[in-house]
Parts: C-alpha cells; structure tokens; sequence
C-alpha cells in the first residue's frame, strides 16, 4: 500500500509540476515586452564629433579694398576703391571652431611720387603726385571662431553668426616689378542663414603689409589695406551636429497576464496542499514537496557614452534609480553582471580597455553608493574595445550593458 501510494504521489506531483512550469513559460514569454528609448543630452556645449567628411563648406565673396600707403591720404576715398575678390574652402571641427583655405585677388588704387606702378597720368602736380594702380594676390589659411556656439551653445536654426577670424599667408603683386611677402590679415565673418545648406556672407577685413609693399618708402614700418566683401557659402555632406544620446533598453509586463499568472500559482499552491492532505491520510511517510520560487530580475540595462567619456549624465542616473528598486526589492542571491564596453574603430587596445573599465565601474559606484545595490549582488566586468554589437551603430558599442547572470 505504501509503494502505491507513493507512485501515486510521484505521478501526480509531475503532471502538477509540469503545468505549472508551462504555464508559467507561456505566461512569462507573452508578458515581456521590450522597447528601445532614445534620451538625448540636454547640455546646450555637448555635441557628438562628426565624421571627418562632414561639416565641409565652400564660398565665394567680391567687394571693395581700400590701401593705405604712404601719400594715398592725398587721394579722395572714392577714388581709391579698388575691387576684391575670394574663392575658399574649409571644415568646422566643432560648432566652435574651424578653418579655411582663401585665396584672394586684389586691386591697389593710389599715388605715387616716385612712379611705382604709375599709370602715367598726373593727380597733383603740385605735389608730385601720379596715379598708381596695381594688383596683387593673396593665398592664407585662416582660423575660425563662432562665437554664438562659443557663449550660446549649439543651435542649428540659429540664423545669424558671428565669426572672427585671424590668418597668415603671402601676398605677391603681378605687375613689374613682381615682389612677394608674408601678411597677416584679421576679421569678422557675418553670416546669415538662408537654409540648411547655403549661407549669405558678409565681411571686414585688414591685412597687414610691409611699407615697401606698393614700392614706395615712408616713415611707418607696416601699411594696410581694409577691404569689405559680400559672399554665398554652401555647406555640404552633413552639416549640422548630433546631440550625446544615451540608449536604454525597457522591459514591462503586462498587468492583466500577470495577475492571471498570480491566479495560476495560487490555484497551484492549493492543489500542493489538497495533494499534502492525501498523503497523510494514507499514511504515507514520503512526501515530495512542490516549491514554487518567485524571484523578480531586472531588465537588462543598456548606457551608452559619447567617445572618450565616462561620466554618468542625470537621466542615466534617473534609469539606475529605477533599476536599483528592482534589484533591492528582488531575490538577494540574483547576481547582476555590469560589462563595460569601448568602440575597437577609435582608439588603441589599452585606450579601450582602460575606457571600458572606468565606464563599468561608473555604473557600479552609482549602484551601491548612490542607490544602496549590495556589492555582493554586482560583477564588475569589462570587455575593452569590441565591434559594432548592435544594429551595426558604433555609438551603441561604447556602452556598459547590465543583465542578471
């Protein structure tokens, strides 16, 4: 009789226990859903750094100069204009700061007392004076500074911008006799915003000569010319800059399957005592037990970093908060494993691992010293640089993931 019973007991805890795992399965699978959210950076400063191919410009301005020589004061300013032209190209490194390539043609107009670039004809006879006039060229590198991203932080629609610049090069005039010089030359760039891509420019600008430029030699060490130009620039490939975003992946249940599935388990727990109260009346001294465990994990957490950083930012913090309420409220012997990961395209090997870990171990001090996570339910781990591990994205490898183990 006891041999019976105790097959019958067996049997019945097995078809108990598979349902019940069943259930459970097919309960727990349809509840979870996932869902990818996107929390970008609200620092106005912060900006993700481009490709190098982007944030390329090109342009094209024509205006008026005035030189200054030595005896060009003697000379109405009307008469003096001379025309300028520039072509350029260049890149913004940061919203900040960029630079260019000009080249840059020029018209000198003036007087001259000892015939440089003379055209021959008298100006003032009583001063010894004839028309000069002469032209020259100019190819400099400058270095650009946007001051509206500088003070204001980045903002794509912004229309107006103003961008002082300072370069150096060298000049050279065409006409004889030709002689050439290095010349510094500063100013403002205004530009205007006339659409994603295209820009008006406008202009002022010095340069700096030796006083022996125009051929003539007076009292002062340097002369210069002023010129004002009005201009098109045309941004192209990608021309505006991505804010840090950090990418974190949600796991939510549903409520009603999971109050059906507290339903199932409780109707289970009952059948396990109607089953319990057989076995005593038989008398049966072998009774299996069902234990049914409720441990409650957290969702895998995925943080992500802008290149080279490893600081948390607030909302990443607020995510940890949350996650944190899971692990204290859940089974205390569920370990969490916090992986820091690196993008392998930017850096060496020892940059990335050493990245990878201060990133890991951000994520571990938020948990247990902000959030009071015991250290005996963290792994700290770190992986270095790796490739592209989600939906081929760099940014999504420069990463530290969070799962239970």
């Amino acid at each position: 009789m006891e041999n019976i019973s105790s097959r019958k007991s067996f049997f019945l805890f097995f078809v108990l226990g598979f349902f019940s795992v069943n259930a459970y399965s097919q309960t727990n699978a349809a509840s979870v859903k996932r869902d990818t959210v996107v929390i970008e950076s609200d620092n106005k400063f912060s900006v993700t750094t481009n490709r190098f191919w982007d944030n390329w410009f090109m342009g094209a301005s024509g205006g008026g100069e005035i030189y200054f020589g030595d005896h060009n004061k003697q000379m109405k300013v009307s008469e003096r204009i001379g025309p300028v032209f520039s072509l350029y190209g260049g890149k913004w490194f940061t919203p900040g700061f960029g630079a260019r390539i000009l080249g840059y043609y020029g018209q000198v107009k003036g007087v001259t007392q000892n015939h440089s670039y003379s055209t021959g004809e008298v100006y003032d006879a009583s001063k010894w004076l004839e028309k000069q006039k002469f032209s020259y060229y100019q190819f400099r590198g400058d270095v650009m500074f946007d001051l509206m991203n500088l003070i204001g932080g980045y903002r794509e629609e912004r229309v107006y911008a103003l961008v002082p610049y300072v370069g150096l090069g060298f000049s050279g005039i065409t006409d004889e006799p030709k002689r050439t010089e290095v010349t510094g030359t500063g100013g403002f760039l205004n530009r205007f915003r006339l659409g994603k891509a295209v820009d008006l420019t406008f202009e002022v600008q010095g340069t700096l000569f030796d006083d022996a430029f125009d051929g003539e030699l007076g009292g002062r060490k340097k002369e210069g010319a002023m010129a004002a130009l009005l201009g098109i620039s045309y941004k192209f490939n990608k021309n505006s800059w991505d804010k840090p975003s950090t990418i974190v992946v949600r796991e939510s249940y549903d409520d009603a399957l999971l109050i059906k599935l507290r339903d199932q388990v409780s109707a289970l727990s009952k059948d396990n005592d109607a089953l319990r109260a057989q076995l005593a009346n038989s008398k049966s001294e072998s009774v299996t037990e069902l234990v049914i465990e409720n441990k409650i994990l957290a969702a895998p957490l995925l943080i992500t970093f802008p290149i080279n950083g490893s600081k948390l930012s607030n909302e990443v913090r607020v995510n940890l908060g949350f996650l944190a309420k899971v692990i204290n409220s859940g089974a205390k012997e569920v370990v969490y494993n916090i992986t820091g990961y690196a993008d392998q395209a930017t850096g060496n090997k020892d940059i990335n691992m050493r990245l990878s870990k201060k990133r890991a171990e951000a994520v571990y001090q938020a948990l247990v010293k902000e959030f009071g996570v015991s250290e005996k339910q963290l792994n700290l781990k770190y992986e270095g640089g790796v490739g592209n591990m989600y939906y081929n994205d760099p940014k999504l490898s420069r990463a530290v993931l969070t799962i239970a183990d």
